[in-house]
């Protein structure tokens, strides 16, 4: 599995007459730990800009979040089959972009997948696959064609019964850019946004054409506790990472992922990580843990196929 490193980086430079400084941030949110690096011309100017992010990260947790029972999402899945729900305008975004992404993927990524996702994290608790009942009556409430959109209205009507929305797959990098975004707001464009595994990356630091970013490239720890890393020099894109490293159950002598089909409703059993480079942190973090689900070929099929994208998948 990759994991992400920011190298160590000069800490000021002289730019338009005023001194740089990199400062370092991070709170607790949407079930991650987010960091933000950034470099600014005083402490004052570069806490007003993080504490304005991690505000608006807090924010739209309250919008997206299938934990939490009156969140917006969770509003929208309660509304009943059938009926249409004025959404927000984040809400109906993403949602939208979802979409967009199961259209692509010809639903391997597939954000009604809610219910699997619930049967799952009880099988990882109670070390039982779901029973067969259970899983079908999950898989067939599965379905992103029965998410229909009104964009002229922002209504978003669900047309299935038990339908569940889960935006786990996409929240934390979307997340990740509204973050970057309200930091340039604030007029701090050299930073980044790291939310595990998704980092929404600005313009590069003082001095410096990129940011580097240190990737882990084998699926399994190497020995010794060596650690293998590849480094690429990126800025003003997104870049996510998915895999099974640690994150993973064993059922009856099978390793099951934490990653779920929706096709099959049931953790992946083939060892696989990769990372997505991709023009915006959305796009790398919806795409990151589809690839794992196509697989390799179609994965890198699927990503030459598209502006800006690039797949790396880790050896074994």
């Amino acid at each position: 599995m990759f994991r992400f490193v920011i190298s160590s980086l000069s800490l000021s430079c002289a730019l338009h007459a005023q001194e740089l400084k990199r400062f370092d941030y991070t709170a607790p949110l949407m079930a991650t730990t987010f960091r933000i690096s950034l470099h600014a011309e005083s402490k004052e100017k570069a806490e007003t800009a993080a504490d304005a992010a991690f505000k608006h990260i807090a924010f739209l947790n309250t919008v997206f979040s299938d934990y939490e029972p009156n969140s917006e999402l969770m509003r929208l899945c309660n509304a009943g089959p059938g009926t249409p729900f004025k959404a927000s305008p984040a809400l109906f975004d993403l949602i939208s972009r979802s979409l967009d992404f199961a259209r692509l993927t010809d639903g391997s990524f597939d954000i009604t997948c809610g219910n699997l996702s619930q049967l799952w994290r009880r099988t990882k608790r109670v070390k039982k696959l779901p029973p067969a009942d259970r899983l079908a009556k999950a898989l067939a409430a599965t379905d992103w064609r029965a998410v229909q959109l009104d964009a002229k209205a922002q209504i978003i009507t669900l047309t299935k019964s038990g339908m569940l929305l889960d935006l786990g797959g996409i929240a934390k990098g979307y997340a990740a850019d509204a973050a970057l975004r309200i930091l340039r707001e604030n007029g701090i464009n050299r930073a980044l946004v790291m939310a595990g595994g998704d980092i929404a990356i600005g313009d590069p630091p003082p001095g410096e054409d990129a940011w580097d970013i240190k990737l882990r490239t084998f699926t399994k720890p190497a020995p010794g506790g060596e650690e293998l890393m590849e480094t690429v020099r990126l800025k003003n894109c997104g870049v996510s990472t998915s895999g099974d490293l640690y994150q993973f159950t064993e059922i009856d002598g099978v390793r099951y992922s934490h990653i779920v089909s929706p096709k099959t409703g049931l953790g992946l059993t083939d060892r696989i990580a990769c990372t997505v480079i991709a023009p915006n942190c959305t796009t790398s973090d919806a795409l990151a843990t589809t690839m794992c689900v196509l697989g390799k070929e179609r994965g890198e099929s699927l990503a030459a196929a598209q502006p800006g994208v690039t797949v790396k998948f880790a050896k074994p």
